[in-house]
């Protein structure tokens, strides 16, 4: 079984997400099923229907959940050189074309969120910014053109 970096910050927010199924959602879906039970006729009962369906996908998400948090390896960042980019750090990049600076978060496949600057470190901008150090400058090959970052800051918050 491979493990999968994850923040420590990613880690949390997917325990409590698995809480939150365990001991709000499931027992909600539960009385859902029992009610809409009370009502006869399970062939026509729409009610019914939609919580059994519900508790489909309620159980997935939390076999989904618990396969994660098995598999996560949780990343000490600081343990990292903080001279060069790794997983879990925010770094500030000049776009050399555009005179734009953005900050990115290299984080786990599972917790990026591109509108929140959250990125993965295996996405093609990620991949580029690991081991490079402030003053270097990456290229990045993207589908719409090429794009020259020059990294200006490196963090580990």
């Amino acid at each position: 079984m491979q493990r999968v970096p994850m923040t420590a910050e990613g880690y949390e927010k997917l325990k409590r997400e698995l809480e939150h199924l365990l001991k709000v959602e499931r027992p909600k879906n539960i009385k859902e099923i029992e009610e809409a039970r009370a009502h006869g006729d399970l062939s026509e009962n729409a009610e019914y229907h939609a919580a059994k369906e519900r508790q489909s996908f309620i159980e997935g998400r939390i076999r989904e959940l618990q396969a994660k948090l098995a598999m996560a390896e949780v990343v000490d960042t600081s343990k990292l050189n903080p001279n060069k980019v790794a997983f879990g750090a925010r770094v500030k990049v000049f776009d050399l074309e555009t005179e734009e600076e953005k900050v990115f978060h290299l984080v786990g496949p599972d917790e990026a969120d591109v509108t929140a600057g959250k990125i993965s470190f295996t996405s093609p901008v990620g991949k580029s910014l690991i081991g490079k150090e402030v003053g270097d400058t990456v290229v990045v090959k993207a589908p719409a053109r090429t794009i020259e970052y020059e990294i200006v800051e490196i963090s580990f918050e």
